[in-house]
């Protein structure tokens, strides 16, 4: 068994966003992150525009989609890297690394005036791709302990100087401004693949697989039918493979 997938996987809770995903493209949306690990008091949760994948094998994936959801998308790793894709660091715990990342925004303050917002710019970045292995995550507003570092994670973190480099709290936690900004990043940071680029096409049950299968041949018929004819003999049920994998 390899201890990595050449896919990069990403899963959804529902059938309909798996269909606007193919559709449309993968969405960057605000996520609020746990970062008190870099020691600010006044930015414990800050949410950045994210999509995640994970590339861990499919004999592992059955916890992973528990969590997440049962549909999703199996992407090429040479897709991945072409779009900017890239694990993220991981810390693991009190250490040098994460000292001297913690150290980035005091050297920060200490450039001139017009220097100190593009520094504060790249440290956030660098945030916005570092987890420590182990936290707390929120989901559906509530807080659930994780070991982060199992879920070999890729992250797509967006940059546009028309949507907000991150969120604190205060945004994030209302819902209408959190909608606005991740309205901004649908119009502008779409990550758009063409069906060369899938690999699998999961869905929960052998059940979904006829209306996935029609979405595909009416929605996606901008595409070349070869690409579509492709596309369709990419869709597997996470049913029929649980006795497999």
């Amino acid at each position: 068994m390899t201890p990595r997938s050449r896919t990069l996987f990403h899963f959804t809770k529902s059938l309909d966003t798996l269909k606007l995903i193919l559709a449309d493209g993968f969405w960057p949306r605000y996520c609020a992150e746990d970062t008190r690990w870099h020691g600010q008091i006044d930015a414990q949760t800050v949410a950045f525009p994210m999509v995640c994948f994970c590339d861990i094998p499919l004999s592992r994936i059955s916890d992973h989609v528990n969590f997440y959801g049962q549909y999703g998308l199996g992407m090429t790793r040479e897709w991945a890297t072409a779009n900017g894709l890239n694990p993220i660091l991981y810390l693991a715990g009190e250490n040098n690394l994460m000292a001297e990342l913690r150290k980035l925004n005091q050297h920060a303050n200490l450039l001139a005036k017009d220097k100190q917002a593009a520094a504060k710019e790249t440290f956030r970045y660098l945030y916005a791709n570092t987890k420590p292995v182990s936290g707390v995550m929120i989901v559906d507003g509530a807080p659930v302990e994780k070991d982060f570092y199992l879920e070999s994670e890729w992250r797509h973190v967006p940059k546009h100087n028309d949507i907000e480099a991150y969120l604190r709290h205060t945004i994030f936690s209302n819902t209408d401004r959190l909608n606005q900004e991740n309205e901004k990043t649908s119009r502008h940071c779409r990550l758009r693949f063409t069906p060369r680029d899938v690999k699998y096409i999961f869905v929960r049950a052998d059940a979904d697989i006829p209306e996935i299968i029609n979405f595909i041949q009416t929605k996606l018929d901008r595409y070349p039918h070869v690409d579509t004819k492709v596309l369709m003999s990419r869709v597997t049920s996470l049913e029929s493979l649980q006795g497999d994998v």
